[in-house]
């Protein structure tokens, strides 16, 4: 009798667990990527008090004020024009894989950016790290990319440290959906 009870009960326990786990799966899979493609423009200027922001070089996307992007399954492109004064435009494109490895973009000689992307459990919110090299000046640079719910704008929450500042700089950067 006690074997007949230890077996149904290790039976409700396998089954229970047959069930639970698929339906764990699917829930899981259901769930989508924050969509960020479209055309965007920022709302204001982009400045980090005084018009002062890490920007690797001048056709950046953290200098653009307007951006092109377009998700994929398993990366966003993002493409920037800027216009800076005295100088002709320049378009910059840039490919954010969301793989967790490390990427690079070579800007020029001395230039470069290194960085990773990962996505939040819910998968909703981008994080971008950045490390980008010029010459003997490092910027550290996290980027906090959130969609709103109703997919109308972007704000882009950034914290930068560098060996050539005293201190930690934030800034936040909002667009507004174009298209």
């Amino acid at each position: 009798m006690i074997i007949k009870r230890t077996i149904f009960s290790c039976l409700i326990i396998l089954l229970t667990g047959a069930m639970y786990f698929p339906l764990q799966a699917q829930q899981k899979k259901g769930t989508t990527l924050a969509n960020f493609s479209g055309e965007w423009k920022s709302k204001e200027s982009i400045s980090m008090g005084g018009n002062i922001y890490c920007a690797y070089s001048l056709d950046d996307r953290m200098s653009s004020k307007t951006m092109k992007i377009a998700n994929q399954a398993n990366f966003l492109t993002i493409e920037t024009a800027n216009l800076s004064a005295g100088l002709a435009l320049t378009t910059s494109h840039e490919k954010l894989i969301f793989d967790g490895k490390e990427s690079q973009v070579n800007y020029g000689p001395g230039i470069e950016k290194k960085f990773t992307v990962k996505w939040t459990a819910d998968e909703q919110t981008m994080t971008v790290n950045s490390i980008s090299y010029q010459g003997q000046v490092i910027h550290y640079v996290t980027e906090v990319w959130k969609l709103s719910s109703d997919g109308k704008s972007i704000s882009v929450q950034a914290n930068a440290k560098s060996n050539v500042w005293d201190e930690e700089r934030s800034w936040k950067t909002e667009f507004e959906k174009t298209n």
